[in-house]
């Protein structure tokens, strides 16, 4: 492969472009790399941090599916949180695709950078159980610093909670975090949307 082929591809994998379509039953599926001619264009997003992800076979059922299903609720119900969010974080950051690796390091469904994997008990954050659970309780700890904000604990693992400190308890001023948060926002309410009255 040539090198503007690789470059080419690199890039692909780092629009993380959002497709869906609602399928026989009802059910809202989500994608970054649609496989069925019924999805259609939800989002088109730009990442500042292309993900590399291995050349494996992956399934992308998205946030209206069961893919991680029973892991998600776990840790939500482990961690006091909504299965919702972590659904959301999950579409946002690594499209279901538990081998996903970013260009700054980050690994996983839940794209935990090493030292947060470690910090969270994920020996393997590669493993979708340790990763979602790791994910979670940090979660957990960004909403109880930035008391139960959502969209302030999203910033802060977009960016890290010492930034949204810097800029005065509120979003920081980046490109990658101003699209992150609504981008994530919307994965939550379009995940209560087609799963009413889940947690």
């Amino acid at each position: 492969m040539t090198i503007a082929l690789l470059w080419q591809a690199w890039v692909v994998e780092a629009r993380a472009d959002i497709y869906t379509f609602t399928d026989d039953k009802g059910v809202q599926h989500f994608s970054n790399m649609p496989a069925d001619r019924r999805y259609t264009l939800l989002m088109r997003t730009e990442t500042d941090t292309p993900s590399i992800a291995a050349k494996t076979p992956r399934t992308h059922r998205g946030i209206g599916g069961t893919l991680y299903a029973y892991e998600i609720s776990r840790a939500a119900s482990f961690c006091q949180l909504e299965s919702a969010l972590l659904h959301a974080v999950i579409a946002a950051e690594s499209g279901y695709n538990p081998r996903a690796l970013s260009g700054k390091g980050a690994i996983g469904l839940m794209q935990l950078m090493p030292g947060t994997a470690r910090r969270y008990g994920a020996v393997d954050p590669y493993d979708p159980a340790q990763n979602i659970r790791a994910g979670a309780l940090y979660l957990r700890d960004l909403l109880a610093m930035f008391n139960n904000d959502m969209r302030l604990a999203l910033a802060a693992y977009n960016a890290g909670e010492n930034n949204v400190i810097k800029y005065g308890n509120r979003i920081p001023p980046f490109r990658e975090t101003a699209a992150y948060v609504p981008r994530v926002m919307a994965f939550y309410q379009e995940y209560m949307r087609a799963n009413p009255g889940s947690s």
